[in-house]
């Protein structure tokens, strides 16, 4: 196909429309419920009080903001996909802001800014210390200022917002790409979301990984679960076709969630029973390179061996869950990850100047092979 008719074809796709809304207008969609904002969304967005001051300060100033992106369901409600951070700091400041189980969170205070220092406590209404509250003559200002509302109709492709989504997430450096999975796995099943959060939590995972506080607040322990899920699950070939990891993932997460072959219960009693043996065997070192000077497992947790260990064992579970832990076990797994560090193969594409996707098509069947059970296989 040619590329105009490519363009021809995917922008017939996408229906949207546009117009300019004021701040009031938007705040009664959404106290009368029909603009989600998605609360549980909040999670994931980490503005400081001195940015939502600023946006606040924007508003008051006459300053653009950027468009506000939504889709239209079929209830005729709009999804919020791009633009949540903002409309939050709006609806938290003037006191409408519900959460998760829709009750109104405290109005936010705000600070000084370079602009205007005499923001510094001020609050939409302020009861106690009315001196402290804007004045009518500001909040009218903040409510007729207007917002460029972009809306993807209901009659586009059923993906197109959260390909949108993704796009608006990712382009810039507002979310991990976890983050943007969680937001787009809540759009479309709540539940597998749930199901994985429920799974990342898991002690004994939690004890092998081992992984910074840091790492656990940007989620990436939720995306070990995801590529454990997904590595096991995908072919050597159909990982090679993707030029980015962050985009096979997140495609094979959606089919997951679409797919009626993808069983739920099976799936999260192999990764129990993976994690279980790890965290009896290996632990806190389960995902640590080999010394072969010092003879031991040390370091920090590595991604690639997290791909060849845990998704290694994984395609083996079953072979190995009879079998009594006891110290021969545990140093007979710590061999079968010395082993790892020994092979050319495995060297070569986990070094410093490998290529992710080379090297998950590599490090995958190296790990599978190496936890194969020979006394049963």
């Amino acid at each position: 196909m040619a590329l105009q008719e490519e363009i021809d074809s995917k922008s017939k796709e996408i229906n949207t429309d546009g117009y300019p809304m004021s701040i009031g207008e938007v705040m009664s969609l959404y106290k009368e419920g029909d603009l989600d904002i998605h609360p549980e969304f909040q999670r994931f967005f980490r503005w400081s009080l001195l940015q939502k001051t600023k946006l606040i300060e924007s508003i008051l100033l006459g300053i653009p903001i950027p468009s506000i992106f939504v889709s239209q369901r079929d209830d005729g409600v709009w999804d919020v996909i791009d633009g949540l951070q903002r409309l939050s700091t709006i609806f938290e400041f003037v006191g409408i802001l519900k959460d998760k189980d829709r009750n109104i969170l405290p109005s936010s205070k705000l600070v000084k800014t370079n602009y205007l220092p005499s923001l510094e406590g001020k609050l939409w209404d302020d009861k106690i210390h009315p001196e402290n509250s804007l004045t009518d003559v500001q909040k009218r200002i903040i409510k007729r200022q207007k917002l460029d509302i972009k809306i993807i109709k209901k009659e586009s492709d059923p993906n197109a917002r959260f390909e949108l989504f993704q796009r608006l997430n990712t382009l810039g450096t507002k979310l991990t790409d976890q983050e943007v999975r969680n937001c787009l796995l809540l759009m479309i099943n709540k539940e597998f979301y749930n199901w994985v959060k429920d799974l990342s939590d898991y002690q004994p995972f939690l004890n092998c990984i081992n992984i910074s506080e840091k790492s656990l607040i940007e989620k990436f322990h939720q995306e070990l679960v995801l590529r454990f899920f997904v590595f096991k699950n995908s072919s050597v070939t159909e990982i090679r076709k993707y030029e980015g990891i962050a985009e096979f993932i997140t495609e094979k997460v959606i089919e997951f969630t679409k797919s009626n072959d993808f069983n739920f219960f099976k799936e999260a009693n192999i990764f129990k029973k993976t994690f279980d043996l790890l965290n009896k065997t290996l632990g806190e070192n389960s995902f640590k390179k080999y010394d072969l000077v010092k003879n031991r497992l040390q370091g920090q947790f590595l991604i690639s061996s997290f791909e060849s260990v845990a998704v290694g064992l994984g395609k083996n579970i079953f072979s190995w869950v009879n079998i009594p832990v006891t110290k021969e076990l545990k140093e007979k797994f710590e061999e079968k990850v010395k082993s790892l560090w020994t092979d050319p193969n495995y060297l070569n594409n986990v070094g410093s100047g490998s290529n992710y996707m080379s090297r998950i098509p590599a490090v995958i069947p190296i790990g599978e092979r190496v936890f194969k059970n020979e006394i049963i296989n």
